[in-house]
């Protein structure tokens, strides 16, 4: 049995409770995953807090970010393997041992980073990109402050 780390409540660290949790097997364009490494972000305290609303409500397993491994496939993924090394930012569920994730929301690791580092990047990653390319373009000469 895969355990996680679920939220029944809004409060402080002591409402994270360790639980049994069967992450099920991947259906079409799934796969199955091993976590060995998970970002920690802001926007996990405030759900557990009540300082936002969790999405899909309470209980809820936080974790918006993580890298692992490939155990298992769903129908119709076909650039994945089991033993890739992968890593993601999607809605919750990342403080677990296993889960189920689409396959078209993770990027394979390339040697060279480390499961940790992979972890750690995603959200962080993503959220850079979007802010510094698309919202607004920065250019040479541009001057912009960069914080939290």
């Amino acid at each position: 049995m895969s355990k996680a780390i679920r939220i029944h409540a809004n409060g402080g660290p002591e409402v994270l409770a360790y639980e049994d949790a069967d992450p099920g097997q991947p259906g079409e364009g799934q796969i199955l995953i091993r976590h060995t490494a998970i970002g920690l972000n802001f926007i996990d305290v405030y759900y557990r807090s009540g300082l936002y609303p969790p999405p899909g409500g309470l209980p809820l397993v936080p974790g918006s970010e993580a890298a692992g491994v490939v155990l298992a496939l769903g129908t119709g993924v076909d650039w994945l393997k089991p033993g890739d090394r992968i890593a993601y930012a999607i809605n919750v569920g990342a403080y677990s041992e296993q889960r189920v994730i689409a396959a078209d929301r993770v990027v394979k690791v390339p040697d060279g980073i480390s499961d940790e580092q992979a972890a750690a990047m995603m959200l962080k990653g993503m959220t850079a990109e979007y802010l510094l390319r698309r919202t607004f373009p920065v250019k040479a000469g541009d001057t912009i402050l960069y914080h939290a």
